[in-house]
């Protein structure tokens, strides 16, 4: 079943406002049309708990909550523990790899990276769109 891109809702989080845009126009170009940005883990779970999402693409290194930590609480929250999470950063040392994975991180992505290395991460956790 192929997902409904004029619905699907995704929240992407980065402290650096240049990254929002870049990701947020690399989405717009593969068609999705609900994007809602966040500028950290705090702000991304207060948008969580305003509404649904369907897809969190988020950045490690942040402050003064990180993407691990938040994956950490999206993770722990029932209402949200099923919710596809997508990891972005600019290490790719096998420790974090693991570490990500092991708090349940659903994909990765090392920047920089491009609107087809971003599609087939996101047909990986999606499937086609």
């Amino acid at each position: 079943m192929a997902i409904d891109l004029d619905e699907f809702k995704i929240l992407a989080v980065d402290d650096y406002k240049t990254m929002l845009r870049i990701i947020g126009n690399l989405l717009k170009q593969l068609g999705f049309k609900n994007i809602d940005i966040a500028l950290d883990g705090t702000e991304a779970l207060r948008c969580l708990n305003r509404q649904p999402y369907d897809l969190i693409i988020s950045d490690w290194n942040m402050e003064p909550m990180s993407g691990m930590d938040l994956l950490l609480a999206v993770r722990a929250d029932k209402r949200f523990e099923n919710i596809p999470f997508i990891m972005v950063t600019a290490e790719s040392r096998t420790e974090n790899v693991i570490a990500a994975k092991q708090a349940g991180v659903t994909n990765y992505i090392v920047k920089p990276f491009n609107a087809e290395t971003l599609k087939m991460k996101l047909v990986s956790v999606l499937g086609d769109f």
